[in-house]
């Protein structure tokens, strides 16, 4: 059996944009369906998944994902009639929710019901009866599926918390046996994605797709600052109600597309929100600060809750939804001891409910119990051909040559203790947000002066943005604050934790404010080459560890094809891009990078 998952909602910017003409970029944002993507599953496991920003090149993007469908179909060597069911992530039925003004009704109509979802496939594959293959899956149970299935543990305790699915913002469901059973939900009133959109907007970033800049921005402030306005963003009460009264302050239609009665609030609370050009102040900070910590409690509350309510409730977790994705916070829930092990889907965003949408359809005809992924290296791969003509690109300025494996690995490792900034291109692309050694940007985490190098110079972008360091599973150790025998828990860069004391002083470029790092544990069965790389500098310079961040730039999504790598490369300040058996230095570097 073969199963095409989708995410996305086709028509809900068009929609929103002809609802209310004249909104700023921002505002156009707040809408439910973005980070399109296609997954294909069958019986042997996940078979390809890849996001539609990566081919469209417009991030977070909601259109259908026509391109990730074809390169799925691809990968698998199918076609579309060869899938038995389209497993769509989202499942919006009549309801009192979408009756309770025009605005809403509207909105059901023209972007969320049915009918829509099936003119949408017809428009774009006509000629099929799409009512017997589409099937609606209700989005947290979608995520869900992403997350338990994929988790490896045959008992759990799902946690699903986002923006909205189709009315809830947070649900905890028990896993056992393959089956998912829903235990509580939290209505949208109570969303913790949506306060933590709002105060992403606030600040002067781009909501639903910055958060993860204010999660990097909070360990620069104070969140004792602002204590008392706390209970305005989010606090629990008696019998596990959880609420959000500053979301109570949308109390319009307009106003509750746009939130501008809670960012008014928040004005009235932190002082004017932040223009986006405007420098970052410390007040700045100190509301991003009160905003994690906030998110973090209430998350445990959520999380205490549940297994309060039910002694017998599994004490393995899975986790998904955008707000999974916020690696301070799963880290708190990791080290509070409330669970025995976690796992995060590392496409824990909409992307990922493509993902769990295919994966919950088949288990409904193929039962099966959980098996435990390892990375998610789904998208496509390219051969050296592709490869070659598309270095042929590059001008006189470059050397590029083939070279074999070890002396690769010896050039890309000199090179980048000599401080340059190699890109790195191998494999098949990563499913989710987060370059895994497929698609990275590396550079020696030991450097000083890298971070600001790497934010300022080649990614342009804000200074206080952290970096990942990619450490060996066999030294993590030893250098952070891992216990042995869970090093798994990082692989996918979804949970910070400490650098050791002793050694923030040598890793300065990975080490945040806080003395913490999102850290991605490198194991050489799941990620050979990769882990050659780090193994051969830390053989060669003393520290098994790289700084990897994604390859792209600026406003870009990550690179997906050997031609987009090689026009990044072509037109940053890049010092060398290892793809495939191919290394290109820049012909202008003095040092470490004059030729090949």
């Amino acid at each position: 059996m073969l199963v095409l998952g989708i995410s996305g909602l086709d028509r809900s910017m068009s929609v929103k944009k002809d609802l209310m003409p004249g909104l700023d970029r921002r505002e156009q944002r707040l809408v439910q369906g973005l980070d399109s993507a296609a997954a294909l599953v069958g019986e042997d496991g996940v078979i390809a998944a890849s996001a539609q920003e990566r081919h469209d090149g417009r991030k977070g993007t909601g259109a259908f994902p026509a391109d990730a469908v074809e390169a799925c179909l691809r990968v698998a060597g199918v076609t579309l009639d060869d899938v038995d069911f389209v497993a769509h992530g989202f499942r919006y039925d009549p309801s009192s929710a979408f009756d309770r003004d025009d605005f809403a009704r509207r909105w059901f109509r023209k972007a969320y019901c049915e009918q829509v979802q099936l003119d949408v496939l017809a428009s774009r594959y006509p000629g099929r009866d799409w009512s017997r293959k589409l099937v609606r899956v209700p989005h947290h149970l979608a995520h869900a599926a992403s997350a338990y299935y994929l988790s490896g543990f045959r008992d759990a305790t799902v946690l699903v918390a986002d923006g909205m699915g189709e009315t809830e913002s947070t649900s905890v469901m028990s896993a056992r046996d393959g089956l998912l059973r829903v235990r509580r939900t939290y209505p949208v009133s109570a969303s913790l994605g949506i306060l933590y959109s709002v105060v992403t907007h606030y600040l002067g970033f781009q909501p639903g797709m910055d958060e993860y800049k204010v999660m990097g921005l909070a360990p620069y402030g104070d969140p004792d600052r602002h204590a008392g306005a706390a209970g305005e963003l989010a606090r629990g009460l008696p019998g596990g109600r959880l609420v959000v009264p500053l979301l109570a302050r949308d109390r319009t239609p307009v106003e509750r597309e746009t939130h501008r009665g809670a960012i008014r609030r928040l004005e009235e609370l932190f002082g004017p929100a932040r223009h986006p050009d405007a420098p970052l102040t410390r007040r700045h900070m100190d509301v991003a600060a009160v905003l994690q910590r906030c998110l973090e409690e209430s998350l445990l509350f959520v999380l205490r809750t549940a297994l309060e309510e039910d002694a017998d409730s599994p004490r393995d977790l899975c986790m998904a939804g955008g707000v999974a994705l916020n690696c301070t916070a799963n880290g708190v829930i990791a080290r509070s001891g409330l669970v025995d092990r976690i796992f995060v889907q590392p496409a824990a965003g909409d992307d990922g409910s493509a993902l769990g949408a295919a994966l919950w359809q088949l288990r409904q005809h193929v039962p099966g119990a959980p098996v435990a992924m390892s990375m998610p290296y789904w998208g496509e791969e390219f051969g050296e051909e592709e490869i070659a003509q598309a270095l042929a690109a590059l001008g006189p300025g470059y050397g590029v040559r083939r070279l074999p494996e070890e002396r690769l690995l010896e050039r890309v490792s000199g090179l980048i203790r000599g401080g340059s900034v190699v890109a790195w291109f191998h494999g098949r692309m990563e499913f989710g947000p987060r370059a895994l050694g497929n698609r990275s940007i590396l550079a020696d985490p030991t450097a000083p002066g890298m971070r600001a190098h790497l934010n300022a110079v080649v990614k342009q972008r804000e200074e206080f943005r952290p970096f990942a360091p990619a450490v060996l599973a066999e030294n993590a150790h030893e250098y952070f604050e891992i216990e042995p025998g869970r090093e798994s828990l990082y692989r996918h860069m979804l949970f910070t934790t400490q650098v050791r004391e002793k050694y923030r002083e040598l890793l300065p470029s990975v080490t945040h404010v806080d003395g913490s790092a999102r850290v991605q544990v490198v194991e050489r069965d799941s990620a050979p080459r990769f882990w050659s790389l780090i193994r051969r500098f830390g053989d060669d310079w003393g520290t098994p560890m790289l700084l990897n961040t994604s390859f792209n730039l600026r406003g870009q999504p990550i690179v997906r094809t050997p031609r987009e790598a090689v026009a990044t490369f072509a037109r940053s300040t890049l010092d060398a891009l290892a793809i495939g058996g191919w290394l290109a230095v820049r012909r202008t570097r003095t040092e470490g990078g004059s030729d090949v």
